[in-house]
């Protein structure tokens, strides 16, 4: 894909490393979305479940996504880590589109003023990973506790400890985050089926990873939030979406959302 903003200049080279069932492939699909020309490398997990070390040859914390951008007139990548930021960065040059207007007419500059759909673009940009992903995560380590190679002795109290946060803890909560993404969803602006309103933008695709990880973490289904699963189905049918899994599938024989 090679479309894209008149003023933005010399399209540099971009090099995407993408780690199978993980955060990149939702910067993928973002790519794809706006348009954008870049690479792809693509790298798979350890047997236990990890990055490979050689993504800390392109970054030192060895995670995915990062991308690499080498511009025209340097020798020397920018390069670029976390989700939002790699979104945020390539939305100003590239996906204005994917961002909500900030004011309405007359509004600019005042503290107050902005509409509704920045106001929840700026929020869902970062409850992605502030506050929904580490339940995600959390739920990983739990099921992992449950699973654990243990004498046959320990694996009651083992067990025990993992059902525990489960129930005083995960469930409670995916409950109250599930409630507020149906109710969000069901109150969008101008009646819209995404979360900032009618049109896409670069929180929900930000939102789509740990929707994704929450079909088999969260324990909750479609028949209790009918709106959460129409919502992560509909971004799911985006063709920049298809396009995305298709090359992946292209490489690598099979696209996954779970381990």
């Amino acid at each position: 894909m090679t479309s894209v903003s008149p003023d933005a200049g010399e399209t540099p080279k971009v090099v995407l490393h993408w780690l199978e069932v993980s955060r990149s492939h939702r910067i993928l699909w973002f790519f794809e979305e706006i348009g954008l020309s870049y690479e792809l490398k693509t790298y798979k997990r350890t047997t236990e479940g990890l990055a490979p070390q050689e993504l800390k040859k392109v970054d030192p914390l060895g995670k995915s996504p990062v991308v690499e951008i080498f511009p025209p007139d340097s020798t020397k990548p920018i390069v670029l880590a976390e989700s939002a930021a790699i979104v945020e960065y390539f939305c100003d040059y590239y996906g204005r589109w994917l961002v909500p207007p900030r004011y309405p007419d007359g509004k600019d500059g005042q503290i107050g003023g902005e509409t509704e759909a920045w106001l929840r673009y700026r929020r869902f940009m970062h409850y992605a990973e502030g506050s929904i992903m580490p339940l995600m995560l959390l739920g990983v380590i739990v099921n992992r506790i449950r699973s654990s190679p243990v004498p046959f002795f320990i694996k009651p109290i083992v067990t025990g400890v993992a059902n525990k946060i489960e129930a005083s803890f995960l469930q409670r909560n995916f409950k109250t985050h599930y409630d507020f993404l149906e109710h969000q969803l069901a109150t969008a602006p101008d009646g819209g089926n995404f979360l900032c309103g009618k049109d896409l933008t670069a929180a929900d695709i930000m939102m789509s990873f740990p929707l994704e990880a929450g079909e088999s973490r969260s324990g909750l289904t479609k028949e209790q939030y009918p709106r959460v699963w129409a919502y992560l189905d509909k971004l799911h049918d985006r063709e920049a979406y298809k396009r995305a899994v298709a090359s992946i599938v292209e490489r690598e024989g099979e696209f996954k959302t779970t381990l």
